[in-house]
């Protein structure tokens, strides 16, 4: 841990914008049902902070060069902590939707300003672990901050104090990191035509991730909710789910760089969607039935995002791989802005296991295309990838630079290869 101990600071507060935001996410959907919102306004709220997130990836790295790194966190943790106090203040679907787009985009600026920082701190000799640490951090922090909801209620503004306190509590250590501040990022270009024309499967891919995983960690309280799950039970669902994303993160990744990535994409899909019509078809209301459910929804379906990315990045050109990273992440957030909001009024429609229904929908959509793209064209073989897989989290476009991208060259056209 040594030669990342000045990273550390940095670090914590990732932690606690992680653990934050993870905790938020359940809470709100919980909270809304509570209040009676129906699970389509529900929904609804959840596209808005998604809505949120797209216009932060968008624009933070102006924001960040404009009055750099420090000032910028301070100012988006500061309208984020606010915005959890407006929304025990002002109990009303229309305001809750207006706070959680506006948290979006202060936790997608948020982000963006510690990994950039990040990627300014490390080095070639301490990115790997750097990595690991950010990787335990980010699992940890989700995976126990569900816990406070049980611990600590639905009930009163305890919940919505206890995230704006650590919100602005995530201040405190960024403060103390290394007070030369870092190089201001380069702007982040988005050219949305970039990735389709360099793959069609991973921008549909993207998009299909956004639709079906989004909509389970905004609705998937809902779910748990609706077929008579206590709290606990629920904060233990939510967290199996995101916890199971890691399993197969590396088996998938590993002989993906060995085959045909489309072919493990193939896999991953197929697993989820077996998954999803396990859970609508035979858990019914059993809590043991449907961790399994959920666990095996979460190990396929949560790497699907990382091995488009790595497919994506087979058939990108020299120079073109950050406007990949940037794509994939944009193609996300369009699929997490209109997944939630249909899956949602099909729940209104017919009940809590319509979800898992519209993510085998989806899925069983993709598992089609993939199969007619292997039709079009070739894989690129093994020796000609000038990059593995890498497990990306869906922070900032930034993390595919810590995650060990290469550096950029001349670009060339690719795209028409067979």
């Amino acid at each position: 841990m040594s030669p990342i101990r000045s990273l550390i600071p940095l670090l914590i507060t990732a932690g606690i914008l992680i653990g934050g935001n993870g905790l938020q996410g359940t809470f709100i959907s919980l909270r809304a049902l509570q209040e009676g919102f129906s699970p389509s306004m529900i929904g609804v709220i959840g596209t808005g902070y998604n809505i949120g997130f797209a216009i932060g990836c968008i624009y933070v790295t102006r924001i960040i060069r404009s009055i750099g790194h420090i000032r910028a966190f301070s100012a988006l943790a500061a309208i984020a902590s606010a915005g959890s106090i407006c929304m025990v203040l002002f109990i009303d679907p229309t305001s809750w939707f207006l706070m959680r787009l506006i948290q979006g985009v202060c936790f997608a600026g948020l982000f963006a300003v510690v990994e950039s920082w990040l990627n300014a701190r490390v080095t070639n000799d301490t990115r790997a672990r750097t990595l690991s640490v950010y990787r335990f951090v980010d699992l940890g922090a989700v995976t126990l901050a569900q816990y406070m909801i049980p611990a600590v209620g639905l009930d009163g503004f305890q919940l919505f104090a206890i995230i704006s306190m650590a919100l602005t509590l995530s201040l405190v250590p960024i403060s103390f990191a290394d007070r030369s501040s870092p190089e201001a990022p380069a702007h982040v270009q988005f050219d949305v035509r970039t990735l389709w024309r360099v793959s069609p499967l991973a921008t549909i891919g993207c998009v299909v991730v956004g639709l079906t995983n989004s909509s389970f960690r905004s609705l998937g309280p809902i779910y748990a909710d609706g077929i008579g799950m206590s709290v606990t039970s629920i904060a233990t669902f939510m967290s199996v789910g995101i916890f199971a994303g890691v399993v197969l993160q590396y088996p998938l990744g590993h002989y993906s760089d060995k085959l045909d990535r489309r072919q493990i994409i193939l896999v991953a899909t197929l697993g989820s969607l077996a998954a999803s019509l396990f859970i609508a078809l035979f858990a019914d209301s059993s809590p043991w039935l449907n961790y399994v459910g959920i666990f095996l929804f979460g190990a396929f379906a949560m790497p699907l995002y990382s091995l488009c990315s790595a497919h994506a990045n087979d058939h990108a050109a020299p120079g073109q791989h950050a406007l990949v990273s940037a794509g994939t992440l944009f193609f996300w957030s369009l699929g997490a802005v209109i997944g939630p909001l249909f899956a949602s009024f099909m729940i209104d429609l017919f009940g809590p296991h319509a979800l898992f229904y519209y993510t085998a929908a989806v899925l069983a959509c993709f598992l089609i295309y993939t199969v007619q793209r292997m039709t079009v064209r070739e894989g690129v073989p093994t020796t000609e990838r000038r990059m593995g897989f890498r497990n990306l989290l869906r922070t900032s476009t930034f993390f595919s630079k810590l995650a060990g991208a290469p550096p950029a060259e001349p670009a060339k056209d690719k795209t028409d290869r067979a």
